[in-house]
């Protein structure tokens, strides 16, 4: 079974994608050296973090050999309902389950075409897990701007989960499980936990002179091309002025400068995103996603409004039920408009 969630958590979801990649690569090698027939169990969830993503893009960009003939995937959370929900639906994911298993056996997906992209990848996810681990689990003031700038706090109050949001009673990111850490980071429109560690990652490869070599792995190598564009999809559903919002409303004074090194994070991982696809702007590529993310601003952005002020009258009154009740309509909602949330 391949998981993605605390990898990605541990170790930012860039280097999570490239080690995982690299460890399916490795069995499916085992596998075919035994003449064994190996089906691989991908563990996805809603969110980008946590495996989730198009279905299609997901299985044509898996290791050559991992895919023959057989797959095996969870669907979880919302994405039942979403995905299967109705007849019609269902039977268009099927068909695309089907279609992607097809291809991905009959005509595998282009392995790295020479060394130098795999050294590349190594480069960039070194750096990008550097970034991402020095930010959430060395940087003292993370864990308490976590816990002010996002509902994570009062999400283990409104019993919306099927698990307790904890592992253990630790107030640390360690223990937290995945679904909490990426919902509430997604609830703040800031996604961080998707995209966290990879403008580092990109700049730090592309100030060296290889920006060119990384823009013909875009095109030519589909892993990397899905890896980016699942990467562009998350930073066109973030919204820096809103994240600001929660800081200046939620976050103590002294914590708000390090929410604005985060939000300048963000524009540098757009930047290099951005250079790496060729694209002028977020979604170019992906024009229907771009205007199903405008239709829902009017929506959104409202009930974002309306949960940083309930967060603000709930954290001197914990014990209001009637903003509780408010909170987790704000919570559904948001989750309803963002998808992919946890």
């Amino acid at each position: 079974m391949v998981g993605y969630s605390d990898s990605g958590k541990d170790a930012g979801r860039f280097t999570a994608g490239w080690e995982l990649y690299k460890a399916q690569g490795d069995v499916v090698a085992a596998c075919n050296e035994f003449g064994i027939k190996v089906t691989l169990f991908h563990g996805r969830g809603g969110s980008i973090g946590r495996g989730g993503g198009p279905t299609y893009l997901a299985i044509q960009s898996q290791p050559p050999g991992s895919v023959m003939g057989t797959l095996r995937s969870t669907e979880q959370g919302e994405m039942v309902q979403a995905k299967f929900g109705l007849p019609q639906t269902a039977i268009r994911q099927l068909e695309i389950y089907t279609t992607a298993v097809l291809l991905a056996t009959l005509r595998p997906p282009q392995p790295p075409r020479e060394q130098k992209w795999c050294n590349l990848m190594e480069e960039i996810s070194k750096i990008s897990c550097q970034n991402y681990q020095s930010t959430v689990y060395e940087n003292l003031d993370f864990l308490a701007y976590f816990h002010e700038a996002t509902p994570q706090a009062e999400l283990g109050f409104l019993n919306i989960g099927s698990r307790p949001t904890r592992r253990k009673a630790s107030t640390g990111i360690g223990h937290l499980r995945a679904i909490p850490w990426l919902f509430a980071w997604t609830q703040t429109r800031f996604v961080l936990p998707a995209w966290l560690g990879v403008g580092a990652g990109l700049k730090g490869v592309c100030e060296k002179g290889h920006t060119e070599d990384l823009k013909v792995m875009y095109k030519e190598w589909p892993f990397f091309q899905s890896t980016i564009d699942l990467i562009e999809m998350v930073l066109g559903k973030a919204d820096i002025s809103i994240a600001k919002h929660y800081d200046e409303v939620l976050v103590s004074e002294s914590r708000r400068e390090l929410g604005a090194e985060l939000r300048r994070e963000l524009m540098i991982t757009e930047k290099y995103v951005l250079v790496v696809s060729g694209h002028e702007k977020l979604s170019e590529n992906n024009r229907s996603l771009r205007r199903l993310i405008e239709s829902r601003l009017p929506y959104l952005n409202p009930m974002n409004m309306l949960q940083v002020e309930v967060l603000r009258r709930l954290r001197r009154d914990d014990d209001n039920n009637k903003l509780r009740d408010i909170l987790l309509i704000t919570i559904n909602g948001i989750a309803a408009g963002m998808r992919n949330t946890g």
